[in-house]
């Protein structure tokens, strides 16, 4: 459940979207899509932190020898299971180091190819997990273009990625 990027690229490289459950990059389907819901979904997050901090540095701050260390929280941990993740494709774009000349890049699905523009890839992004699992059916990755216009219809199966 690879997606590689080739063709016109300084570095041709290999993307394994199963581990970027852990990348810090991602973002759930709201922050993509529903930027507002998300904002005011943080923004009580960011409450419970506030209060959740005052009571442990009244409380507990002297009881604490050495200051322990958690990495995810159980609430992040719930999210993770359950969540929708995308991934900006951006990132791994620039890494590739595709030539100046590359105009447009074909997708390589089950289906056959499609091809778009350089452009368009770069500000799209990849659904990787639906509900906390890695895409099986259709996968190993949908691609969604920022602005939304292909929401209802993703591009599906990607296997690879050919910069033109």
């Amino acid at each position: 459940m690879i997606v590689q990027i080739q063709g016109n690229v300084k570095f041709p490289i290999t993307l394994d979207p199963t581990v970027w459950i852990f990348d810090d990059r991602k973002m759930t389907f709201d922050q993509v899509f529903h930027p507002e819901k998300a904002k005011a979904e943080e923004e009580e997050e960011d409450e419970i932190k506030r209060k959740s901090l005052r009571f442990t540095r009244e409380v507990y701050q002297q009881k604490l020898n050495p200051p322990v260390n958690k990495s995810i929280r159980r609430q992040e941990k719930e999210q993770i299971l359950k969540g929708t993740f995308l991934m900006p494709l951006k990132p791994f774009l620039h890494t590739s180091e595709p030539d100046a000349e590359v105009k447009e890049a074909a997708l390589v699905t089950d289906e056959g190819e499609q091809t778009i523009s350089a452009d368009q890839l770069a500000e799209s992004v990849l659904l990787f997990a639906e509900e906390g699992k890695p895409l099986k059916e259709n996968g190993p990755v949908h691609l969604y273009f920022n602005d939304g216009s292909n929401r209802s219809n993703p591009i599906k199966g990607i296997k690879k990625i050919v910069m033109k």
